[in-house]
């Protein structure tokens, strides 16, 4: 299973980073796969930390994609790590094993502590537009504009119906982000 979490890892000297991440889920183990390079690889590498976020807010997803990577954190409580101050639950994990690859290795972790801290409240459809047009962005360069900007249509229609202000502003900044890829590709 595939869950969307965000990522926050920190580096070394203990700067904090936030990365929206699909993580796979296999029986006990928590599979991170970063792309190379990256910082959420490296700051795993050099700490052997992470820490899974879950969270509601379709902005800080957006954001991060779209340049706002500053959101509120605090330390966290086991792991050498910040958790998402928005996060409902949070996950802390150190790193296991490494599957090298050239491309994207597998990052092996198990959960050392987790914690609540707001009850979840369900996702609306906004929501779920919102995750899926991020996750359609992250690969501009890699999947025809055609192809996206089709979905992102299809994927309007849930937005219009029940988005609340949060879903608009973030996918406000995601359709941004859509027009200055166009305005670089054109001639």
């Amino acid at each position: 299973m595939i869950q969307e979490t965000l990522v926050t890892t920190q580096n070394a000297s203990g700067v904090a980073h936030i990365a929206p991440m699909g993580i796979h889920l296999i029986g006990d183990d928590v599979i991170i796969l970063p792309f190379r390079p990256s910082t959420t690889l490296d700051n795993i590498l050099a700490t052997q930390t992470a820490v899974l976020n879950h969270c509601d807010d379709v902005r800080i997803f957006a954001g991060c994609l779209t340049g706002r990577r500053t959101w509120p954190l605090r330390t966290a409580d086991v792991v050498r790590g910040t958790v998402l101050c928005a996060a409902l639950a949070h996950t802390e994990l150190e790193l296991v094993r490494v599957e090298e690859d050239a491309t994207r290795p597998k990052l092996f972790c198990k959960a050392v502590h987790s914690a609540n801290h707001a009850p979840f409240q369900g996702f609306n459809r906004a929501q779920f537009a919102v995750l899926e047009a991020a996750i359609l962005i992250s690969r501009l360069n890699y999947l025809p504009l055609a192809k996206i900007e089709a979905e992102i249509d299809y994927l309007r229609s849930a937005l219009e119906k029940t988005a609340g202000p949060r879903e608009w502003e973030a996918w406000t900044w995601l359709m941004a982000m859509i027009a200055a890829f166009k305005a670089e590709a054109r001639p």
